[in-house]
């Protein structure tokens, strides 16, 4: 933090009090700057000086859409800094309830739709092996690290079949779409005026149509009835006016939600392992419920959720 109040002292912010208001998976760090009325979020992507334009990039790309992503109030790329707006303390974590995610949900999804206008030019593809890329880290950091699991022959012909199958449905749905990647209930924060603010969309892709979708209802951090995300699922679909019957549009979803899950097993296992961020380890039991519940929901899976059952309660 030294380094950042050093860089602090070279801008107009300098007397304006820091506080450390969060930090995420990466290696970014987040402050509030505080002075009377006035409160902005510094940025610290030192440690990370790539994704800063990336950052850059994808909020110019938000704010045209009239998304409600922060407004940059001062850069510098060379050292990694940004002054941000703040959009408070309050996430949709903090406020989801049984009373209320349907509503929340409902608005959080028109947000989805007019992310989904967002140009999508040079925006590199989520294709096929780029999923296929992020599901082995479930292989390596949940079965072989976190598990101490030694695979035989049948086991990786049987992961890597069902990856594939994973993969072919999610790539049967729309395609060439804005994904922000990770939008759940900690990324969207809940602003004074009541409407949301988008933050951490830096990795956006170019990709399938359900996937932020998926994120949101199927939520690594918190999670409701499967017959009540469904219902709010295909009110997705028909506020897009997509001609698909209900049971495509499911397997859409739920494939593609297989494939964040798949893949968010190994990410919080190597946070743990290898970055030890210990505090992800307690959400690895949802996501491994969603993976096994809904590989068991179709034929193509059942065999692979079946293997995922049994080498996770020994």
């Amino acid at each position: 933090m030294d380094k950042t109040k050093e860089w602090l002292l070279t801008t107009k912010y300098k007397e304006f009090s820091i506080l450390v208001a969060s930090s995420d998976a990466s290696f970014r760090s987040y402050y509030r700057l505080t002075k009377g009325s006035e409160s902005y979020i510094l940025m610290d992507s030192s440690l990370e000086h790539k994704s800063l334009l990336n950052f850059l990039d994808i909020t110019h790309r938000l704010l045209q859409q009239n998304i409600h992503a922060p407004q940059i109030y001062q850069q510098d790329i060379e050292r990694g800094y940004l002054i941000l707006e703040d959009f408070g303390d309050t996430n949709l974590l903090d406020v989801l309830n049984v009373d209320n995610f349907e509503g929340l949900y409902t608005k959080a999804i028109d947000t989805i739709i007019m992310m989904q206008q967002t140009d999508v030019t040079t925006l590199p593809l989520y294709d096929a092996k780029f999923l296929h890329m992020e599901m082995e880290l479930m292989q390596e950091w949940y079965l072989k690290q976190k598990l101490a699991l030694v695979l035989n022959e049948q086991e990786e012909k049987l992961i890597q079949t069902t990856l594939k199958r994973v993969t072919d449905v999610v790539l049967l749905q729309p395609q060439n779409i804005f994904v922000h990647r990770d939008f759940h209930s900690r990324n969207i924060m809940l602003r004074e005026d009541n409407t949301l603010g988008i933050i951490d969309y830096q990795d956006a892709l170019s990709g399938s149509l359900t996937y932020d979708l998926v994120s949101l209802l199927k939520d690594c951090y918190i999670s409701f009835n499967r017959e009540d995300i469904e219902r709010i699922a295909l009110t997705f679909r028909d506020n897009k006016q997509l001609t698909v019957s209900d049971s495509e549009f499911l397997k859409w979803f739920d494939f593609t939600g297989m494939q964040r899950h798949i893949k968010v097993l190994g990410i919080f296992s190597r946070l743990s392992i290898r970055d030890k961020k210990d505090n992800y380890l307690k959400d690895i039991p949802r996501v491994l419920r969603y993976t096994i519940e809904t590989a068991l929901r179709y034929k193509e899976t059942e065999e692979f959720a079946q293997f995922l059952q049994k080498v996770s309660a020994s």
